[in-house]
């Protein structure tokens, strides 16, 4: 889970963006990637093969310091796609703060989906994280296309747990920095009922999430910079 060190007053957050091979989620850290201020990213590796865009995983440290000294370090992972990279995937989860599901929205592709979906839950488990508590964001991507489903067709993601749902045509980098965002609110939410981020470490979540989204690019998304940092 989170690390902290008090002595050096950093914190290091984990996201992880899981999902069936080629649903977007390498596309998301791209997208992102893109979108946020260089001095601040850190080096984005992504390793190709022929048959899946990510391989291993990607990496994407963010670094911003609070108003109170402390430096908040925020990493950014998937977790490789194919059937095979099973125990990757599992090994990928370990120590994460808040994961991303980023599903394929066709309709052709709702049984692969579902298959990952509780693929992820079950690897949760094995990594003791408790995923009725560990925050959980689903983005809906290629929502452009025909056979996409509609909000009333997302019952079979919704069984066990209600995660919110976010549309996203990822390609275009639309939904992609909401996705991040509400992911991001519900892991600061999460840690400071464990850690008491505002309290003890004089982050309140205004700053914790104004910082981040001060250094990303906000045009055509949904959010406003004035809104992000509650001003």
């Amino acid at each position: 889970m989170v690390q902290f060190n008090s002595e050096s007053r950093e914190i290091a957050v984990k996201v992880v963006y899981y999902g069936p091979a080629l649903s977007g989620k390498t596309t998301n850290l791209q997208a992102l990637f893109q979108k946020i201020d260089p001095r601040v990213r850190g080096r984005l590796m992504t390793l190709d093969t022929k048959d899946d865009r990510t391989l291993f995983f990607d990496m994407m440290p963010v670094f911003f310091r609070t108003k109170s000294g402390v430096k908040v370090k925020l990493k950014l992972y998937t977790v490789p796609g194919q059937v095979m990279h099973e125990s990757t995937r599992r090994i990928v989860l370990q120590g994460s703060d808040a994961v991303a599901f980023v599903a394929d929205s066709r309709r052709s592709e709702a049984a692969s989906t579902l298959a990952y979906w509780n693929n992820m839950l079950k690897n949760l488990e094995a990594n003791g994280l408790d995923y009725r508590t560990l925050p959980i964001v689903v983005q809906m991507n290629k929502r452009d296309l025909p056979d996409a489903r509609g909000d009333d067709e997302l019952e079979d993601l919704r069984r066990v747990i209600q995660p919110p749902m976010i549309p996203a045509v990822a390609i275009r980098g639309e939904g992609v920095v909401e996705t991040l965002y509400a992911i991001l609110q519900r892991c600061y939410r999460s840690l400071d009922r464990t850690f008491s981020l505002e309290q003890e470490w004089q982050i309140p979540e205004k700053e914790f999430l104004g910082q981040i989204f001060s250094h990303v690019d906000l045009r055509g998304t949904r959010l406003t910079a004035e809104g992000v940092a509650g001003r």
